[in-house]
């Protein structure tokens, strides 16, 4: 297992490389651009990021959020050429050294929440889910809310300036099914594979988050058959799972281990995150430790070291502790103890493990 961590560079994050490269165990940094979908990424760019990273003694194996143009995921015709353009940065990439991009294929939205720091009884907060209040809020307002709250910052897969053409987006999906958009899916992943295969750079989708259907939209990466279809959907190992426990484990009927035990070999990159669920669809994101959530990270792990997993994980969201100023779940702190919380487990699962197999010899 190869831990990274998530970082939004230089201009627009307020956690430093300096910082990171203090944390036992971490590698590699989670990184990206700040270009809007279907842009080329400019190589002064890639090579600034990558020797500055590098500098620190990181690996930059990993990039997530190269966005997937909209009109690609609705089929267009005009989706073809983000498609070629999608080809390139592949390339661009692969040839400075990145081996997976994590991306999603979401409708619109990226991931949704309600609210940016609701207050936890300990006194920290957490990104809150609240089900009643999706159920009545308009799109309009949610983008509205979003942009507040981020304040000077820039939320990953929540490009504003897309989002202002808000009403001909969601218009654009009322003929959509999920059948349409995995088709879209297939269509886009047979045309990168050569690409990804020539450059050897994995592709690992992101699930929906949360997994379920909102304001009408299709979602397609939600449940353990959706990661069956997805896939299928190639012959290319080069489609994989950026599996999030987050993201997946807010439907209680989602079992993470059984996925993960299930899908290990697909899975490249792994996202780690607690959350606390609640009986009324509501969900606040709370810190690692098991005894705190609802998802069981002891078990996670464990799955993770019964397969043996060696491809890259990163603490996902941490809660606003210690009275830190940061982007909204993307805090130094809790993602740190949560780093540190995942390598104990992981440790000792490992050495047990590692005695077992030594017993059977």
């Amino acid at each position: 297992m190869k831990m990274v961590f998530r970082w939004f560079g230089e201009e627009n994050d307020t956690v430093t490389l300096k910082q990171i490269r203090q944390i036992p165990g971490v590698v590699g940094i989670v990184w990206a651009l700040s270009a809007a979908a279907g842009e080329i990424w400019p190589d002064e760019e890639i090579y600034h990021y990558k020797s500055l990273i590098e500098g620190y003694g990181f690996n930059i194996d990993v990039v997530e959020s190269l966005n997937v143009h909209e009109d690609i995921k609705l089929g267009l015709p005009s989706g073809e050429e983000y498609i070629e353009n999608y080809k390139k940065n592949i390339e661009k990439l692969g040839k400075a050294g990145v081996r997976v991009i994590c991306y999603n294929f979401m409708p619109v939205f990226d991931w949704i929440r309600t609210e940016f720091a609701h207050p936890l009884p300990d006194g920290s907060a957490g990104m809150f889910y609240e089900s009643s209040r999706i159920n009545d809020i308009d799109p309009h307002r949610l983008v509205t809310i979003f942009s507040k709250s981020a304040k000077d910052f820039i939320l990953p897969g929540w490009d504003m300036e897309r989002l202002k053409h808000l009403q001909k987006l969601v218009e654009a999906y009322s003929n959509i099914t999920e059948d349409d958009l995995l088709h879209n899916l297939k269509q886009f992943l047979e045309q990168i594979m050569p690409v990804c295969e020539k450059y050897d750079v994995k592709m690992a989708i992101h699930p929906d988050d949360p997994p379920w259907s909102l304001f009408g939209l299709p979602r397609i990466v939600r449940t353990k058959e959706h990661l069956r279809r997805i896939l299928a959907l190639t012959e290319s190992k080069y489609n994989g799972l950026a599996l999030c426990s987050g993201s997946l484990g807010a439907n209680p009927d989602n079992n993470i281990p059984e996925m993960i035990r299930e899908f290990g070999d697909r899975i490249y990159f792994a996202h780690i995150r607690n959350i606390k669920r609640y009986d009324n669809g509501d969900f606040i994101e709370c810190s690692h430790r098991a005894s705190d959530g609802s998802l069981d990270i002891v078990d996670i792990v464990q799955a993770y070291s019964d397969i043996e997993f060696s491809g890259y994980v990163r603490p996902d969201h941490g809660r606003q502790i210690w009275d830190e100023n940061s982007r909204p779940g993307y805090g130094l702190y809790d993602r740190a103890l949560g780093i540190m919380y995942i390598l104990g487990i992981w440790d000792h699962c490992e050495k047990v493990r590692m005695v077992k197999n030594d017993c059977n010899k």
